[in-house]
């Protein structure tokens, strides 16, 4: 199985001081022997630098660029920039809200790159919940 990690996965795999840091790193452990890929797309890797910085996890937009970059070069299992050309017409029939928007075209990016969301967050249908 390979993963779109959600903002929320990302932030707190990368981020100690995160509340789900070890939930995160409990099921990334479990994957390494499976050999999957986790994708990350513009969404998630921009979504990771605001709330890196918003949450006080990096002093700095610079800072955050590198965590990112030094979590995806050490990564025991391969990380893949997925390439987004979904648009809004693409939106599962759930999404009929706003804060839906994000979570729904994430979904749809995971499922036409043949990936798995993964996330924290219980209210999107279709998506793998990080136990």
């Amino acid at each position: 199985m390979n993963w779109l990690l959600d903002v929320n996965a990302l932030v707190a795999l990368a981020h100690q001081r995160h509340v789900e840091h070890s939930r995160v790193i409990r099921w990334y452990a479990s994957l390494i022997d499976s050999a999957p890929t986790i994708g990350t797309c513009a969404i998630t890797e921009i979504g990771f630098v605001r709330v890196s910085v918003q949450a006080g996890f990096e002093s700095d937009v610079p800072g955050a660029v590198e965590t990112l970059a030094g979590l995806k070069s050490s990564s025991r299992i391969p990380f893949k920039l997925v390439v987004d050309g979904l648009g809004s017409d693409r939106l599962p029939s759930y999404v009929v809200g706003a804060k839906q928007v994000t979570d729904g075209h994430l979904l749809e990016l995971a499922q036409e790159s043949s990936m798995q969301l993964a996330t924290l967050d219980k209210g999107i249908p279709g998506a793998y919940v990080i136990p």
